[in-house]
């Protein structure tokens, strides 16, 4: 079944402003769209899966992710509403699918005030993808950011360790020369993306 339509779900401290060149690439390529804008700090579940199934609407959806979105879009996979079965792919970019390395650190130093309700999301610990819609994993090796700081002589796009944007189970795991925020605009990681939709 082709995908018909993509969600797009931001990172944390965005909103679906970031996300828009993205979103009118895909527009140019035929898809519809959903740039879901969310409350990072205090994000509402019910309300976000709600928007999510109300937008699928029986058709054979994608999943377009940045960072925690891709946390966000596991959440919504786990909760198996009926219009969630109709998701055919997720690709998530910079995601830390097995929680967040800085996250982690942020609640050990007393900086959850910076994080609030988005640890419910930051510091789950997955090592699988047990989802029937595909995961592909796009990482970042460019590491400008606070992770070399945090992490000395570790792999990362600057924000998210390398290791925490492989679960098993993907479909696959493709890693671009960039950095944390940079592969929302990367041509490339477009390229890549519309490949795997169109």
């Amino acid at each position: 079944m082709a995908v018909k339509q993509v969600v797009v779900l931001h990172g944390l401290y965005m909103s679906g402003f970031v996300m828009r060149p993205l979103c009118s690439q895909l527009e140019k390529s035929g898809l519809s769209i959903l740039n879901l804008s969310y409350n990072t700090l205090s994000p509402d579940r019910a309300a976000i899966f709600k928007q999510i199934d109300d937008f699928i609407d029986d058709k054979s959806t994608a999943l377009v992710c940045h960072s925690m979105g891709g946390l966000v879009a596991r959440a919504y996979l786990a909760a198996n509403s009926s219009q969630s079965q109709n998701v055919e792919k997720v690709i998530t970019l910079g995601t830390p699918h097995k929680g967040s390395h800085i996250a982690r650190r942020m609640q050990q130093k007393g900086f959850d005030v910076f994080l609030r309700n988005s640890v419910e999301f930051l510091l789950t610990e997955n090592g699988d993808w047990p989802f029937n819609a595909k995961l592909y994993s796009i990482a970042g090796d460019l590491p400008i950011g606070l992770m070399p700081l945090i992490a000395k002589g570790s792999q990362s796009d600057g924000t998210v360790l390398l290791d925490e944007t492989k679960l098993n189970g993907m479909a696959e795991h493709k890693v671009f020369h960039l950095s944390h925020t940079s592969m929302i605009y990367s041509r490339q990681v477009m390229s890549y993306i519309l490949d795997l939709i169109t």
